[in-house]
């Protein structure tokens, strides 16, 4: 158990060596505005990014004051918009119904990034974002897809473990989440 705890931990510190500080540092410049106007932050995500999403909406409006929602919160309303509409669909359908509008905010937190086939409801939700005018940036990893192309700013989780891509970029959210609040909140001091 000592070798995998060891390998574990150092596959860690070489996302901490790796990881793209100007691209965090590019997320907090699309969301500094919001502690100032009156824009949105939308959190989408799927699985332990669903998770993820719901604990930032919580910092994201205690601590850094942004009005701020994620529908994985309403699982009422999310399995109404699958039954209805198709679980590809649920994202965007939740943000056309909360008019996203320019000046608010779509944050992806997604493994993969989504694609044609594999999250194709984030990819969705980031199009409806771009055509109204709102910006998007994400939190991914792998090779970011279809996020990294669709948003205005893009942080990589660095793929250290191929086996253990899904725990270092969901682990790896969480803590880029708590740095980009706390870089707002020192920011606006």
């Amino acid at each position: 158990m000592g070798t995998f705890i060891d390998t574990y931990l150092e596959e860690t510190k070489r996302i901490i060596e790796t990881i793209d500080r100007k691209a965090i540092g590019e997320v907090i410049g699309c969301l500094a505005p919001l502690t100032r106007s009156r824009g949105r932050l939308f959190i989408i995500g799927v699985g332990g990014s669903a998770a993820n999403a719901s604990h930032a909406v919580n910092d994201f409006r205690k601590i850094a004051e942004i009005e701020c929602y994620t529908p994985v919160d309403n699982v009422a309303e999310l399995t109404a918009w699958t039954n209805d509409k198709g679980f590809e669909h649920i994202f965007s359908e939740w943000l056309a119904t909360s008019r996203l509008a320019k000046g608010d905010v779509v944050m992806v937190l997604s493994v993969g990034g989504g694609t044609g086939k594999t999250s194709k409801n984030l990819v969705l939700a980031m199009q409806a974002a771009r055509s109204a005018g709102a910006k998007v940036v994400s939190i991914v990893s792998r090779g970011g897809g279809m996020a990294r192309k669709l948003s205005d700013a893009c942080v990589l989780v660095p793929v250290v473990a191929g086996e253990r891509i899904t725990p270092h970029a969901e682990g790896w959210q969480a803590v880029i989440l708590h740095l980009v609040v706390n870089a707002l909140v020192e920011g606006a001091k």
